[in-house]
């Protein structure tokens, strides 16, 4: 599996963001709302904690590693998104927050 950068992430997720918009318009007649879109990321951020119990014995669940990687795959997704759509670069608040983490730490 090759490599990807943080700007082809981005790329990536905004285009496929863009064809569930049209999805959206379809079925619905509107895009989803930023809120919609958070509650969204925290219905998979939540499976990500059910899978994690369910990878650690802790919850009885079937094909937990495939939908655990999935769904956290998803989330760096959606955090993808909603930066974007929030006008945050989340290139520079992750490095933001990695910078500031990093000197708490030392």
């Amino acid at each position: 599996m090759k490599e990807i950068d943080f700007k082809e992430i981005i790329e990536r997720s905004k285009k496929i963001r863009e064809s569930y918009h049209q999805l959206e318009r379809q079925h619905h007649g509107s895009e989803w709302t930023v809120e919609e879109d958070v509650l969204a990321f925290l219905t998979d951020a939540a499976l990500v904690g059910r899978h994690t119990m369910s990878q650690q014995k802790r919850w009885p669940a079937n094909n937990t590693d495939i939908e655990l990687e999935h769904k956290l795959g998803e989330c760096i997704w959606w955090l993808t998104v909603l930066a974007d759509r929030m006008n945050i670069n989340i290139k520079e608040a992750t490095d933001k927050f990695l910078t500031k983490t990093e000197k708490l730490l030392k």
